[in-house]
């Protein structure tokens, strides 16, 4: 697929690396649909990137299947149609299953902390696949759904929530892969390890030497090189129901 004036969805695409793919898109003359719960900074987004294509943005909740399933009405009535989506959105609520002090269980991962984050990262993939695919195969238009997991995937601690949600991510990537092809529809999904964000810059200086020590390349992953790996995705018409690793070598 060919990026220029097709219609990209971005969920979580007023920030981080949504932001950064968004930024990619519009250079490749992409049309967005930037999907986000906070509309301050949609409407940044929008700001910073409508000079080089149309924008438009929704305020969204992905874990909610009515926003959900009204966004992408509003996009068939904005657009027309759309060509791709990435999956973006995610939240992190990180802590250990449980922890033990002096021959007493101190502290456990509560429902809330674990149901939340599959909510979001599992349950909003699944929603806006569902939603992105129906609208495709409605409109008769060939597409391609990126899906974003992690290298924790497989495992990591104080991740129960992180890890299961992305782990289940690249179980849907392969099935839809499976099932959406016969419609031209392919399905792909990347798996960063630790990129640079402000949240990686707020840390504490020896926190972030040891995760650059565990690196192979000597440093953490920037944002762009995620959108490089997206746009890969998009134009390799060969490419389906597969994970992209992008993390450095590092191995968690």
């Amino acid at each position: 697929m060919q990026l220029k004036d097709k219609v990209i969805v971005v969920t979580g695409g007023a920030q981080g690396l949504g932001l950064e793919m968004a930024r990619m898109l519009a250079q490749q003359g992409a049309q967005l649909a930037l999907l986000d719960m906070n509309a301050e900074q949609l409407a940044a987004a929008k700001h910073e990137l409508s000079g080089q294509t149309t924008v438009r943005t929704y305020v969204t909740n992905v874990a909610d299947e009515a926003s959900v399933e009204t966004t992408f009405a509003a996009l068939e009535a904005d657009f027309g149609g759309i060509d791709g989506l990435i999956n973006n959105a995610g939240i992190l609520r990180d802590g250990l299953l449980l922890k033990f002090k002096d021959g007493e269980i101190t502290a456990k991962m509560s429902l809330q902390q674990f149901q939340s984050v599959i909510d979001v990262n599992l349950t909003g993939v699944f929603l806006c696949g569902r939603e992105a695919a129906a609208l495709m195969v409605k409109t008769g238009r060939k597409g391609v759904i990126i899906n974003m997991s992690s290298v924790a995937r497989a495992g990591n601690m104080g991740q129960t929530n992180y890890a299961a949600s992305k782990a289940g991510v690249v179980a849907m990537t392969v099935t839809w892969a499976r099932e959406l092809g016969r419609y031209g529809i392919r399905v792909g999904a990347i798996a960063p390890g630790v990129i640079r964000t402000a949240m990686t810059d707020a840390m504490k200086p020896e926190a972030r030497d040891r995760l650059v020590a565990m690196k192979p390349v000597g440093r953490l992953g920037e944002a762009s090189e995620i959108a490089h790996t997206a746009r890969y995705i998009f134009e390799n018409d060969f490419f389906t129901g597969r994970v992209v690793e992008v993390d450095g070598g590092i191995s968690m």
